[in-house]
């Protein structure tokens, strides 16, 4: 099994329980993928220029509330 496509076939035959085990999986799997990479950056310095501007946001009390940020209000 080496396709995309082989792979979801053989994920549709699976009962619910162990597609829903599947998911977890997979869910955890990119959490842990997605830390690796933001530990990477940080390390590497790409974030670098990005935790700047918070800090100098935060020294000019240029803050907002995230419900403001994400709701757009």
């Amino acid at each position: 099994m080496s396709t995309l496509t082989e792979i979801e076939a053989a994920i549709k035959k699976l009962p619910e329980g162990e597609i829903r085990q599947l998911a977890v999986w997979l869910q955890t799997y990119l959490d842990e993928t997605w830390d690796r990479q933001i530990e990477a950056d940080l390390e590497s310095g790409k974030l670098d220029h990005l935790i700047a501007k918070a800090e100098a946001d935060i020294a000019a009390n240029n803050l907002r509330d995230l419900d403001e940020v994400l709701y757009d209000t």
